[in-house]
């Protein structure tokens, strides 16, 4: 992640409270598996496809709740960004549940993963509107 990305973090954390902590959740996940590829794949092979297939698409998003966000991410990992964000792990996994959907939605406006695909912050800001 870029020195822009960070600073894009840490503004809109102060700016956009809630969202804003979760924009820096989301920018450290995508960091860590690859990308909206690899975090796609990561839901795909704990076997939560048909709810990462309708992120993409242009349907309704299927919800995933923030047990099963626990069990793809692991507890380590929702450990430890709740420990960076000063909040629980369970509300931590509860907001990646709620707006990990919506946000990879907005990255695939086209219902696909292409090269236009996979730029977090402008999904963010959108979401911020």
């Amino acid at each position: 992640m870029g020195l822009f990305d960070s600073l894009a973090g840490a503004v809109l954390g102060n700016m956009a409270g809630d969202k804003g902590a979760m924009l820096q959740i989301a920018m450290d996940l995508f960091k860590q598996n690859g990308g909206l590829e690899g975090v796609l794949a990561k839901f795909n092979d704990a076997g939560f496809t048909e709810q990462a297939a309708s992120w993409v698409s242009q349907g309704n998003n299927l919800p995933i709740s923030a047990e099963q966000i626990i069990q793809v991410l692991g507890r380590d990992n929702i450990a430890s960004m709740a420990e960076k964000l000063t909040m629980s792990p369970t509300d931590v996994s509860a907001k990646i549940a709620e707006y990990l959907p919506q946000a990879i939605n907005k990255m695939t406006p086209n219902g696909t993963v292409d090269s236009n695909s996979g730029n977090l912050l402008a999904a963010v800001m959108g979401m911020l509107k």
